[in-house]
């Protein structure tokens, strides 16, 4: 098999690590190559000192991702035993483990599993032929990948047992409008586009600064204000002793381009 030919391809564009999902022929639905193969890809990035940010986009034009791949003819064990497989995380919470930002670069269809992915992000760019849904209940199911936990806590509750409960596909201005995603673009490759150069400028930053605050709002959002004040507080102390604050402070007053190390 030729890298082309691999289910998940990796390029690196500066400090930003391009992620795509490569079976277009299926508009790239996730296979158990994808499934093992993407959190090591994940945990590979976040120990790369070199990596500052990753984008993750679909491969062709028809979309995204489509979910899990209902042909592959994959072998569905006992409840207990399904129960133990996605216990304790499943292989898209690998995204919950990089403490770099993760941009999703959404186009076409964006279903099931997929939508799961781009859920798991922190930020995300619609393409406007965009179509995003959780059909799940329509095959006797529910979204297993986070789908009923992060889309009420993005979109907040009523909104999301509307798509939860109905399958219903909504587009990129629906989807724009309601917050579950943060900026749109005219296609595929301007989203893609947009996402890297959003990469580009959140990996300019000094990384601990950007892994400390993405850290603090994420752990806030799930807990009450006075603790969530707490760990803003503590991570904003420990960021004053960092060689990259320093610095910052003193490009600033030189009218220079700071040269962040990651120290």
């Amino acid at each position: 098999m030729s890298d082309g030919d691999a289910p998940i391809l990796i390029e690196r564009r500066g400090a930003t690590a391009l992620v795509t999902l490569n079976r277009p022929d299926v508009i790239n639905a996730f296979n158990d190559a994808i499934r093992t193969g993407f959190p090591v890809l994940m945990a590979e990035l976040e120990a790369d000192a070199a990596v500052r940010a990753i984008v993750i986009c679909g491969a062709g034009e028809r979309g995204f991702c489509a979910g899990a791949d209902i042909k592959e003819g994959r072998a569905i064990g006992s409840p207990a035993a399904e129960r133990k497989r996605l216990m304790p995380a499943s292989w898209i919470e690998a995204i919950d483990r990089v403490t770099k930002p993760v941009i999703a670069a959404v186009h076409g269809m964006c279903l099931g599993g997929g939508m799961e992915i781009a859920l798991a992000c922190d930020i995300r760019v619609a393409a406007a032929n965009a179509r995003f849904a959780l059909p799940e209940t329509a095959l006797g199911l529910i979204p297993g990948g986070g789908g009923t936990q992060r889309l009420p806590r993005l979109i907040g509750l009523s909104r999301a047992l509307d798509m939860l409960l109905t399958g219903e596909r909504i587009d990129a201005t629906e989807a724009h409008r309601i917050g579950l995603v943060t900026r749109l673009a005219d296609d595929r490759s301007s989203a893609i586009a947009e996402a890297l150069r959003l990469a580009e400028l959140i990996g300019s930053r000094p990384p601990a600064a950007i892994a400390y605050v993405k850290e603090a709002a994420i752990t806030g959002s799930e807990t009450d204000l006075a603790t969530g004040l707490r760990i803003e507080k503590s991570l904003f102390a420990l960021l004053t002793g960092t060689a990259d604050r320093v610095e910052a402070a003193a490009a600033f007053r030189e009218k220079r381009p700071p040269n962040f190390t990651g120290s």
